[in-house]
């Protein structure tokens, strides 16, 4: 088979997905309100709340939650074969990535731009916020933690990449203040992308990396302190001064990184090397069912969406109809970078024969992030006759700017959290967005060193919980939204039966990866497991309490007015 075939079936279906199924989404059951008065603007401040163009929100909001995930996971799930991936990507972006997305973003702008932990508490009841922030502070911290591992391995393993990944910082910062300054936005992303793509040329021909040792740590390490700092500043600065401008610039390249990629795929037609169906599965590899569902979060749907479009882009919404725009098309973004990924580790530009992918994916999780940019690599060559470490480059780079905009957000994100926990529990100095940072950052430091010694790995250790525990914060989230829509009277069908299929799928999952971390003796990875378990549960039962006190409420109303 062509891998264009493949192509259009997935983009036909993202398509439908983004011009029909969601203008039923926004306008049947969200019902979006372009008259409402968004917390950008109520709050604004010039700092987190900053009304902001729908286009450049996109781009912050689609960078954030894309990371290295929508390329790690699918690149891992094709193990399995390429059509149960392709299938969850297509039909996840269309029927649960988009609305869960588009759901936690309108449903934190309708409740003052909350965390959809904080709003947990307004929507079902005040004992479901903490359990709830319980699981998404873990999430964030794993996020972190392991996306510092992820790009300090990329700078080593990838040293093209270390001079345009900051570069992009520098040429963010100046588009910030120029978008700032109510410049052309057009121009300015022309010329920030192609500013972009120019160093990661000169990277190409100009790889920088650290000493083998210094301050008697390893590269990596080293790394992964400074990209530390460079959160933490990163996270205190202004939305407009360089989280938008950085994210925008990234989602333009990664517009171009696809074009690139989908165009080599219509100029080649390359075949597919790898079968639809594994027949080759090893007996230690895990069970297509429930694994495929928490293996390809990011790209089908994902718990981590739900904390940013309700942390900082329901923040930055300018009207409540751009939540579509912002959050749907976000989803399908995703989804796209997720197709091709598939594309580009299922063809001959990674393997020339059927025999060469099995001997790449001989075993469970081998292949992942590498496959992807080995792939697409040749498959940019081939396509447009770019050298293959120019676009080796390119992608690398894309990689790493998608984590490092992540970590940006997700330290962010932390903040928030931890500033909240000072209003709960009355702590003025958590309340301090600098103690709030250091506390954040300093939780991630711990984990990547206290863990896992002086490489800074320490992230990886509990990244093994971070599929099960994702997706468990997606169908919780999804609980919200449904709870919510039920208060509204609106249909819930649509939130909940995803919900429903999420949840089962991803405790399934947790309660599979429970039994083999007991066998290992595991015990960190049991105790974790058992906490978000447990926690999951006890939000689904206050949900269920509010939803049976909220009919009652409402069947009394009813009988006193008759």
């Amino acid at each position: 088979m062509q891998s264009v075939v493949l192509v259009l079936l997935g983009v036909a279906g993202m398509a439908f997905g983004w011009f029909v199924y969601s203008r039923f989404i926004a306008t049947r059951i969200y019902r979006l309100d372009p008259d409402f008065v968004t917390p950008a603007h109520e709050f604004n401040d010039g700092r987190d709340y900053v009304p902001t163009h729908r286009v450049v929100l996109w781009g912050h909001h689609f960078t954030s939650v894309a990371g290295a995930a929508p390329i790690v996971g699918p690149a891992i799930a094709v193990y399995w074969g390429w059509a149960p991936a392709l299938a969850w990507v297509v039909l996840g972006t269309i029927f649960f990535a988009g609305v869960h997305d588009f759901g936690a973003l309108w449903a934190s702008n309708r409740h003052k731009g909350k965390s959809i932990g904080a709003l947990s508490e307004s929507v079902i009841g005040t004992r479901s916020r903490a359990l709830y922030m319980i699981v998404v502070f873990l999430v964030l911290l794993m996020v972190n933690a392991v996306f510092g591992v992820v790009i300090a391995n990329a700078f080593v393993n990838t040293p093209g990449a270390v001079f345009p990944a900051w570069a992009a910082i520098a040429v963010a910062l100046v588009i910030g203040q120029l978008v700032h300054r109510r410049m052309n936005l057009v121009a300015l992303g022309v010329i920030g992308v192609a500013v972009l793509y120019w160093t990661m040329w000169a990277g190409s021909a100009m790889p920088l990396t650290l000493p083998t040792e210094m301050f008697g740590l390893t590269p990596q390490a080293n790394w992964i302190l400074i990209l530390f700092v460079y959160a933490a500043i990163a996270s205190m600065l202004p939305v407009w001064m360089l989280l938008q401008p950085r994210d925008f610039i990234n989602g333009m390249q990664l517009v171009v990184g696809l074009a690139l990629l989908y165009g080599a795929v219509i100029l080649v037609m390359p075949d597919i090397s790898a079968p639809a169906f594994n027949s080759r599965v090893g007996e230690s590899a895990p069970s297509i069912i429930p694994l495929l569902f928490v293996t390809v979060a990011c790209g089908a749907v994902s718990g981590f969406h739900g904390i940013v479009a309700s942390g900082t882009s329901s923040k930055q919404l300018d009207k409540e109809t751009d939540a579509r725009f912002v959050g749907y098309l976000g989803a399908v973004g995703e989804g796209s970078l997720a197709l091709i990924t598939i594309v580009a580790v299922s063809g001959v530009a990674l393997a020339a024969t059927p025999e060469a992918w099995h001997a790449i994916y001989d075993e469970f999780g081998k292949a992942g992030a590498g496959a992807f940019i080995s792939g697409g690599a040749r498959l940019i060559e081939q396509g447009w006759g770019i050298p293959e470490l120019v676009s080796q480059t390119i992608l690398a780079t894309m990689v790493v700017l998608f984590a490092g905009t992540t970590m940006d957000s997700g330290v962010r994100l932390q903040r928030y959290i931890i500033q909240e926990w000072g209003e709960i529990y009355r702590l003025p100095w958590l309340k301090n967005g600098i103690a709030a940072t250091l506390v954040a950052v300093a939780c991630c430091l711990l984990l990547a060193f206290g863990a896992g010694g002086a490489s800074g790995s320490g992230g990886m250790i509990i990244w093994p919980l971070f599929g099960s525990t994702n997706q468990i914060l997606a169908g919780m989230t999804l609980l919200v939204i449904s709870v919510m829509l039920l208060k509204l009277g609106r249909p819930v069908r649509y939130t909940l039966l995803p919900m429903i299929f999420v949840i089962a799928m991803s405790f399934a999952a947790a309660c599979v990866t429970l039994v083999q971390f007991w066998r290992d003796g595991k015990w960190l990875l049991v105790a974790l497991d058992l906490v978000v378990l447990a926690t999951s549960l006890l939000v689904m039962l206050e949900a269920a309490s509010a939803v049976r006190r909220f009919r009652r409420e409402s069947a009394h109303g009813r009988a006193v007015a008759s």
